[in-house]
């Protein structure tokens, strides 16, 4: 977990969106790859000055350097050598352990009095697919919910192995044909954040994104209404042109969803059954 949280650093962009958290989970996520850090650079930082002062006491111009060839072992510095590293590693396995059952994705969040908002999510070749099973509607490349509600994904793909990423909310996790998998978020704060694909699926790879809008619960409504007024409904002749490979795909709407696309996608790799798939996480 702590070498995917550490990558996903790196390739969050110059923005570092991924320490800009606007959620409950993407603030735990970052507080832990700064905790993960710090810890580690406890034995980087010291090793690196401890190495550049023996060069220059140690060099062939100092005569004032002691010299001993015959010197052989120290009780001390192997304790040194050993314990602190060992402490170390103990800590972080301890703090690995322990916020990897709390990041758990597929722990639900719960808020007193708030029901959750249920969104399912198609990768596709090079888009995103946002079904709303019970709103009836959908959307391409792009997904909303309100602020303060928990937002329960449930995730699968019609094409190639591919990761879906809110570097603000946090979390990302694996989206697979034939399986689905889970992610569990949240949005404290109002805002359009972006949404990326975060496991390189071929040409389109690149404009592969998508964007998340929290908003307010009216706002959500009036958003909900705009796109039960498009023009076209979303049913399995349709999607089959949805799912056709296309690159820097403009946002789009459907007014209505057939309830059983998301189940009959998964299982049309299953001989019809809906497999639930391991809990496949690079991002806490």
């Amino acid at each position: 977990m702590l070498s995917g949280l550490l990558g996903s650093v790196c390739l969050s962009g110059c923005k570092l969106e991924v320490l800009d958290s606007k959620g409950p989970i993407g603030v735990a996520e970052s507080a832990l790859i700064g905790t993960a850090t710090f810890t580690m650079l406890l034995v980087v930082v010291p090793v690196i000055l401890l190495t550049l002062i023996f060069a220059w006491r140690y060099r062939a111009s100092n005569k004032n350097a002691t010299y001993a060839p015959k010197w052989a072992h120290s009780t001390a510095i192997e304790v040194v050598v050993w314990a602190i590293p060992a402490i170390i590693i103990l800590y972080l396995g301890i703090l690995t352990w322990r916020t990897s059952h709390e990041l758990d994705p597929y722990k639900e969040i719960k808020v007193e009095n708030v029901k959750p908002i249920n969104v399912e999510v198609v990768a596709l070749d090079w888009k995103w697919l946002f079904i709303y099973p019970d709103l009836g509607v959908a959307s391409v490349n792009q997904v909303a919910f309100p602020v303060g509600t928990p937002v329960n994904f449930r995730i699968t793909s019609d094409s190639v192995m591919n990761s879906f990423f809110i570097p603000q909310l946090g979390g990302q996790i694996y989206a697979m044909a034939g399986m689905q998998t889970k992610l569990h978020l949240l949005a404290d704060h109002a805002g359009d954040y972006a949404g990326i694909s975060a496991n390189y699926s071929g040409a389109g790879f690149s404009d592969m994104k998508f964007r998340a809008l929290a908003m307010s619960q009216a706002e959500f409504d009036a958003w909900v209404q705009n796109v039960k007024t498009a023009p076209e409904g979303l049913d399995m002749n349709v999607y089959a042109g949805v799912s056709r490979p296309s690159q820097k795909e403009a946002v789009r709407y459907f007014s209505t969803v057939d309830p059983k696309l998301f189940n009959n996608i998964v299982g049309k790799y299953n001989n019809g059954n809906v497999a639930v798939g391991a809990n496949c996480v690079t991002k806490g």
